[in-house]
């Protein structure tokens, strides 16, 4: 339901309707999700969640009848998708494990993908461009949304072309993950991911959480003066150990986001938002109803719960096992976690960072992303790191800098991890220092920035 302030609304609804339009999820049980069939030589529309209901039912007792359950309402696909990699994934895994998942794991998750007109009755608001609007769902509902994923049911989401109907929206079926062959070996980043997406399925259909998640987009319009800003710098620790999710309890924690939500994990991305959304992957449901983010926007994520650990990043990347989250939860149910989806521009060529057309964007998205319009005077600290670095070729310093300038006009301090480069710690720190000792507002910084730039 979509509403405004800190925490959900109740429920209005006990019945399910639906809602079959352009500012609305285009649910898979909708009464208006045609699919044609062929049937003695003749083509014929057919409700899909008919067709959905029966290929799943059928009964899958291997990867080729899951192959052929799910190409039964997809058949346009069929010459599209290989499903080579999910069979090498089960060709690999061990006979107890495969029992498992065909025998107990998949039944439940075919039973809570079909649970989806009892479990998701009302309809979704789509949290498009330019729209300050909050989403609260419960995790039993995004447990059935995402099943609905992995057997890819989303009727309009396969095509991802520029005059698609959601050209603007990430990926949210599971087709372009599973049946478009990243990796195809024993350990492989590929075969890691997919142990890690599976384990929260086997978990929650063995005992469904209770909670709830609220998403929240945030568009502003306006945004400080950077040039005039008299705030000073606020607090900053600095860790070259730890890492976000473990040492950024109650803290907002910053995903280093892609614009389109969640980046590339449904297909072969595993950098810092794709381990997030795989460790958490209630986060992944966003990419259903979140519009790409504007140069003004973020989106705000509260109450995911972690499932899984992991070692590892990128190509290192390996499963480790179960997490039992026992992070407290609020008066909505909801885990103490605060996560804030904002992306960095990828600059092609690092020196064009420094114009202050694009430092302004970066400062604006950072401060969209920091600010707290309920609560501003109790702000917890930022955990943070190197946001817009790496592929996107960010000067780690520089965006330290950028951070700490928007966390000060934001009123919050930083807790900044650097992943285990102590040099840029301590870099970090000196100039945190100094900028301090010299007492310099942040408008003295953004002249600096702006004669370092001339130079």
């Amino acid at each position: 339901t979509e509403h405004k302030g800190p925490g959900p609304p109740p429920s209005k609804s006990t019945t399910y309707y639906d809602i079959w339009d352009s500012h609305h999820v285009r649910l898979p049980c909708s009464p208006e999700n045609r699919y044609p069939v062929e049937e003695n030589k003749e083509k014929k529309l057919v409700k899909r969640w008919d067709l959905i209901q029966s290929s799943l039912r059928l009964g899958i007792a291997n990867g080729y009848q899951l192959q052929k359950a799910i190409l039964a309402y997809n058949s346009r696909y069929c010459k599209k998708w290989s499903f080579h990699m999910l069979e090498n994934f089960f060709s690999q895994s061990s006979e107890t494990y495969k029992q498992k998942f065909f025998n107990v794991i998949l039944p439940r998750m075919v039973d809570l993908a079909l649970s989806l007109p009892a479990i998701c009755i009302e309809p979704i608001p789509l949290m498009s461009s330019q729209r300050n609007c909050k989403v609260t769902i419960t995790q039993q509902q995004i447990a059935c949304l995402l099943s609905n994923a992995f057997f890819c049911t989303y009727p309009r989401r396969n095509s991802l072309g520029p005059n698609s109907e959601y050209a603007n929206y990430p990926d949210i079926n599971f087709s372009r993950y599973l049946f478009n062959g990243y990796g195809s070996w024993q350990n492989s980043p590929f075969y890691e991911k997919l142990k890690t997406l599976l384990h929260y399925f086997e978990k929650v259909c063995e005992n469904m959480p209770t909670g709830t998640v609220t998403f929240e987009r945030r568009s502003l319009s306006d945004f400080p003066l950077w040039e005039q800003s008299p705030c000073h710098l606020r607090g900053l620790h600095l860790s070259n150990g730890g890492r976000i999710e473990d040492e950024g309890t109650g803290l907002l924690q910053v995903d280093f986001a892609n614009k389109f939500i969640g980046g590339g994990v449904l297909s072969s991305g595993l950098v810092q938002e794709e381990i997030l959304f795989c460790i958490c992957p209630e986060l992944i449901v966003s990419k259903l109803f979140v519009e790409k983010l504007d140069d003004n926007e973020c989106v705000i994520i509260t109450g995911a719960e972690q499932y899984s650990s992991y070692t590892g990043y990128a190509d290192s990347y390996k499963w480790a096992g179960n997490f039992n989250d026992t992070t407290i939860r609020d008066e909505h149910g909801r885990r103490c976690r605060q996560i804030v989806a904002m992306d960095a521009t990828c600059f092609r060529r690092q020196a064009i960072q420094y114009k202050p057309q694009n430092v302004r964007r970066e400062l604006n998205k950072a401060f969209c992303g920091f600010f707290c319009d309920y609560d501003p005077e109790h702000s917890p600290a930022v955990a943070t790191g190197n946001w817009g670095c790496g592929a996107f070729g960010g000067d780690p310093i520089f965006k330290g800098l950028i951070q700490l300038m928007a966390a000060a006009v934001a009123g919050r301090d930083l807790c900044y991890f650097t992943f285990n480069d102590e040099d840029l710690m301590e870099d970090l720190r000196e100039m945190h220092l100094f900028i301090k000792q010299h007492k310099m507002p942040v408008c003295d910084l953004w002249k600096l920035i702006v004669s370092y730039h001339k130079q």
